[in-house]
């Protein structure tokens, strides 16, 4: 017999899938009907007259008071499925603080993944359970509290869904600037407290109102969520529902927590630190210069909603060495943002593409070629008005003098400058918002000596599917007319089986936004791909397989092609998490309008160079003891031939010690001349408690033949506030007929420096 199925029942069909992002079941695929229609999950939170002690053992009766939420649902591994091990959230309150308990019961504790005893340590690779509140209920901003077994503080600010983020799945740390969609280094102050016993693990939180930022006192309604992750089984599985190919920072499909109060307050809080600094610059010091040092922050609540922060004499002294990078490009590289004045709230001041054309980057601000530029104070304002988005920052900074070996005198590299932000945007249902941004710099010596960057920015979603993008933005610098702006626009529908995106990006010939960051200027940008992610639920051994193509292309703005990369892929990850690449095969293009010098006395002719390459990514189980990740490339390159890896080991011990070492080699075979570039990369981290930590980083680069070694110890209190003590070594080993530095020491420095928080409210 056959079938008829008319224009309208197709359409009625398909709709509902592209608008929800949910696929129509196919068969044998009865585990996805959970999600076919979720159910909107509701939480309350129950008031108690005696808070619970947060020791982890939750035996309090504070907790018998209190709602159980459970029916936790899996993301991962079968969609839809319920969660393989008892799971119960209880939410109780008080005047001062909101707690939260989590039962995480399981029938095998030996297989508990304990993980790292670090604060932030990333989660993908243990059990865990997280925690999102999203106290304006914008659906599409958050807080995010976490803890493991070992009973870790990880916290940090969800913007924009996540979206622009690094994959939280690959556990990585978000520190892209502004232009991220998670803040991991945002540190706040609230406790936590874990237990591990023969039915499973426990997790006790309290997270103070004052630490949180929501419209108005009195009654509440949030936006909440919960995940946990069974490493054991790869599972993560959520209180409201999620589907896979989102993840806890899809707020939009949060739960609501209501029927409860909160405080009407506002914020006070003073950071002050001192500082001993030992340094000495062994190419220019005789002896060691010792200079102390006080400074610190503030925190001020204006509103409910609105907060200032002021920084005096902004130090960074206990923030952590960039990782070095191997450059084999024409281009600059990108380094995160890793200093925490500028980290918080972050994403607020988020314009442009990440690591490629953002129109605010912060370490624009007090650093000049990897030399501290002093910060003298600085005030940022941010929160909401009116249900608007606002944010200002405004900081001055002082003038940087650097020896000039060649007339043998200090000579000034860095005027005094004051850099100002003004950020406004507004949100809209379902993932939509509309915003503007106002950057400049102006040297305080020379007011002639400016540049402004101005931009305005939106986002459209359609269903949970589909999401449009794009910015518009100028610049004035002096004595420069014409060519001043750039303009993005992108699309991406995205389902649990399909990932399609394509996007154009302009960027004209005198587009400067110098308190920003651009990876390349004056071009024409276009990028498209399409990617199909297939399961075998009959493998139980075999989690996605992922085949995918995609085509970007920069071209300089007469229509000549720059770089070209066709890439075609597919991705296979097993059920612990391992993956690797078939391998990727690309077909790449460069092409040069000028010669290259690529490294010392080997230079690139001008012209056009296609060419093929293939390469191979891949991870073992990163959650057992031994693990390993990295990627080859072999294939042509410029007018030769490239074969390189970068590859990382990592060990754990127990829970108390990590370490990694990390190995980037390439040899580059050219027509012009060979060279060698690699770099070798040592880290390690021991810690005593979740607050007290020792770290090492030991890095050494062939290109400058320097080894540097970073040691910091960490005693810290709350919100990352504490005692750290740091020494930094940088050593020369090379050759004086190469690198014309002589061999041994080359800087040297220890720093002590003490901060702690004081509520004044």
């Amino acid at each position: 017999m056959r079938s008829h199925v008319s224009a309208a029942s197709l359409v009625a069909f398909l709709i509902p899938a592209l608008l929800t992002g949910q696929e129509p079941l196919q068969n044998g695929e009865g585990d996805r009907v959970a999600n076919a229609a979720p159910r909107s999950r509701e939480a309350a939170a129950s008031p108690v007259d005696t808070s619970p002690v947060i020791d982890g053992r939750m035996d309090d009766e504070a907790w018998a008071q209190a709602r159980v939420l459970g029916e936790f649902i899996q993301r991962e591994p079968v969609e839809g499925r319920a969660v393989s091990e008892t799971t119960e959230v209880r939410i109780v309150y008080d005047a001062e603080a909101i707690y939260i308990g989590a039962w995480l019961f399981d029938s095998d504790t030996s297989g508990i993944v304990v993980g790292e005893t670090r604060r932030d340590a990333a989660l993908t690779n243990t059990d865990a359970f997280q925690i999102i509140l999203d106290t304006y209920l914008d659906r599409q901003n958050g807080f995010v509290f976490a803890t493991t077994p070992a009973g870790i503080e990880y916290d940090g600010q969800v913007t924009k869904e996540g979206q622009g983020s690094a994959s939280p799945r690959r556990g990585q740390r978000q520190q892209a600037g502004s232009g991220g969609g998670f803040n991991l280094n945002w540190d706040g102050s609230w406790e936590v407290a874990t237990s591990v016993d023969a039915n499973g693990w426990y997790a006790e939180f309290r997270i103070p109102f004052s630490t949180l930022r929501y419209p108005r006192g009195g009654n509440q309604t949030w936006g909440v969520n919960f995940s946990r992750n069974i490493r054991r089984h790869n599972e993560e599985a959520f209180w409201a529902p999620i589907p896979r190919q989102f993840n806890l920072y899809r707020v939009s499909m949060a739960g609501t927590l209501s029927q409860f109060e909160a405080p009407s307050q506002k914020v006070f809080t003073i950071t002050p630190y001192v500082l001993g600094d030992a340094y000495r610059d062994y190419t220019l010091q005789s002896s060691a210069d010792f200079s102390p040092a006080v400074g610190g922050d503030a925190k001020i609540g204006l509103t409910q909603s609105l907060t200032l922060d002021l920084t005096v004499n902004t130090d960074f002294a206990q923030v952590e060495v960039d990782d070095q990078q191997v450059n084999l490009t024409r281009f600059p590289l990108f380094f995160p943002e890793k200093r925490p004045f500028f980290l918080e709230n972050a994403g607020s001041f988020s314009v442009g593409t990440p690591q490629e054309t953002e129109l605010f980057f912060s370490r624009r601000i007090g650093l000049y070629e990897g030399n501290e530029v002093p910060i003298q104070a600085g005030a940022r304002l941010t929160g909401k008005v009116a249900g608007m988005q606002v944010g200002f920052l405004n900081i001055q900074a002082n003038h940087l003098d650097l020896l000039d070996e060649d007339v043998g005198q200090e000579v000034r590299v860095e005027s005094k400058n004051n850099f100002g932000v003004v950020r406004l945007f507004q949100e809209f249902e379902n993932r939509t918002r509309l915003g503007g941004i106002f950057v400049h710099r102006l040297n305080t010596d020379d007011t002639n000596d400016y540049n402004l960057t101005y931009g305005a920015d939106g986002r459209l979603g359609v269903g949970q599917a589909l999401t449009f993008d794009g910015y518009v933005s100028g610049t004035t610098t002096p004595d420069v007319s014409g060519g001043e702006y750039a303009y993005n626009l992108g699309g991406t529908f995205e389902t649990r089986d399909w990932n399609v995106a394509a996007q154009y990006r302009e960027v004209g010939a005198e587009f400067n936004p110098e308190v920003g960051f651009l990876s390349r200027r004056e071009y024409r940008y276009i990028n498209a791909r399409i990617l199909r992610k297939l399961r075998f639920p009959e493998v139980s051994w075999f989690r996605e397989l992922r085949p995918h193509v995609s085509w970007r292309e920069y071209f300089d703005l007469t229509g000549f092609s720059e770089t070209r990369v066709v890439h075609i892929d597919s991705h296979f990850e097993f059920s612990n998490g391992a993956f690797f690449q078939l391998p990727a095969v690309n077909f790449t293009g460069e092409g040069l309008q000028e010669p290259f010098e690529i490294r010392d006395g080997i230079i690139i002719p001008a012209g056009s160079y296609n060419n093929f390459d293939w390469g191979f990514a891949f991870n073992t189980d990163l959650s057992a003891p031994f693990s390993a990740q990295g990627r080859i490339d072999i294939g042509g390159f410029y007018s030769g031939t490239r074969t390189g890896s970068n590859t990382t080991f990592n060990y754990r011990f127990r829970d108390r010690f990590v370490a990694s070492f990390r190995v980037a080699y390439f040899d580059v075979r050219l027509q012009e001349g060979d060279f060698i570039s690699s770099l070798v990369a040592l880290k390690g981290s021991y810690s005593f408690t979740p607050r007290i930590f020792v770290q090492a980083s030991l890095q050494y680069s062939n290109e400058t033949e320097n080894f540097g070694s970073n040691v910091r110890f960490g005693w810290l209190n709350t919100a990352g506030t504490g005692l750290y003590v740091v020494y930094n070594d940088t050593e020369h080993l090379g050759s004086l007929d190469r690198t014309g530095i002589e061999r041994g020491p080359q800087e040297r420095q220890l720093i002590i420096k003490y901060t702690k928080m004081f509520s004044l409210r």
